[in-house]
């Protein structure tokens, strides 16, 4: 048997591009006389969601968050909370011309945040957010059309439950 030559030309490798982004965002609250109104965002690919983006040079995953969230709810008042945790996930990135193509495996870190009673938001056009809304406590577990944050939204109920526990048990300590 005769052995091939080589052709001089390099064989050409299927590497898969991979690459790791770290977001941040945050889950809004308010306190109104008819109890928490949770806001959402009616992002780009017509899904309910929250504000989220990503963490740039310098800026603390903190940080991060409350930059994106007034940005993209256009809120400025805003004030952390509780860390809520992290969820990660992989995609396909099919927009940004530079990365097309990639896989990619996002972080996103989400803090729990409050504003003002009578705030309302405005959806920052420029990132194609579309419209904010506020649900009630009780809708917000059902309201997001990403499953992958459903983790963090059970701790935000946690979160509350906790606070009117801790209520109920500093009432009767008075």
């Amino acid at each position: 048997m005769a052995k091939e030559q080589p052709t001089g030309k390099p064989k050409r490798r299927s590497v898969k591009r991979t690459r790791v982004e770290i977001s941040a965002g945050g889950i809004v609250f308010r306190r109104t006389p008819r109890g928490i109104r949770i806001a959402f965002i009616l992002d780009p690919f017509g899904k309910w969601a929250f504000a989220k983006g990503h963490v740039e040079r310098g800026e603390t995953i903190e940080e991060a968050a409350v930059r994106e969230t007034r940005e993209e709810m256009g809120l400025r008042d805003l004030k952390v909370v509780a860390p809520l945790g992290t969820i990660d996930f992989w995609f396909k990135d099919r927009y940004r011309p530079k990365t097309r193509g990639v896989l990619v495996h996002k972080y996103v870190h989400y803090f729990l945040m409050e504003t003002k009673p009578q705030a309302r938001g405005r959806p920052q056009k420029k990132e194609r957010i579309r419209k904010i809304i506020w649900v009630s406590l009780g809708r917000a577990g059902r309201q997001s059309d990403y499953k992958d944050v459903r983790p963090i939204l059970e701790r935000m109920q946690e979160y509350f439950r906790d606070a009117r526990r801790g209520d109920e048990s500093a009432g009767k300590k008075r």
